[in-house]
């Protein structure tokens, strides 16, 4: 029996020295990326969403961005709401994407990831109003289709949001939280 653990081993390959590697090296840092990427994640309906709400907000904020939105006040709500969260997605985006939460075991996170959703639906839906009533100054403008523009796109993110929280809310549902498991059906 004290002989048993000499008798192992765990190396399924001969071992390759750094430099025996040579252009091998970005494959194997390649190998190693594609490992910690959540591929079926990318396939998920959540991310789908989440990648609309980042490309449609991103296309929002840069089309009033580029117009003289300092002029009408509401705007500045708008570029608030669009910009924060449109980087606040990403983060998390890149956060679910990478398994950030598997390490992070202490953060409830489809509760989080619900709110966030549903918090994000209600000040989408301010900044689409904001912008949608904030369009007629800009009608004999040059920027008047800008505007129009970032109305329509901040209403599809808005509704992206709202299928975000919904479809969040669902994952939080049948997570097995505690407040189902201990309601009787």
């Amino acid at each position: 029996m004290a002989d048993f653990p000499s008798k192992v081993t765990t190396e399924t390959s001969p071992p390759q020295s750094q430099s025996s590697q040579g252009g091998n090296s970005l494959r194997g840092l390649a190998a190693n990326i594609t490992t910690m990427v959540d591929m079926p994640f990318i396939r998920s309906i959540p991310a789908v969403l989440m990648i609309i709400e980042i490309c449609l907000g991103l296309l929002q904020w840069a089309l009033i961005a580029s117009a003289h939105y300092t002029f009408v006040p509401a705007y500045g709500w708008v570029m608030f709401v669009a910009v924060t969260l449109w980087l606040l997605t990403t983060i998390l985006f890149l956060f679910i994407l990478f398994g950030v939460q598997h390490k992070l075991s202490s953060v409830p996170w489809p509760l989080t990831v619900m709110v966030y959703n549903a918090v994000a639906a209600v000040l989408y839906l301010t900044a689409f109003l904001a912008n949608a009533v904030s369009v007629h100054p800009y009608a004999l403008s040059y920027f008047y289709g800008h505007m129009a523009a970032a109305a329509f796109f901040g209403a599809v993110v808005t509704i992206a949001y709202g299928a975000s929280a919904y479809f969040s809310y669902l994952d939080w549902k049948g997570s097995g939280n505690a407040a189902s498991a201990t309601v009787p059906t």
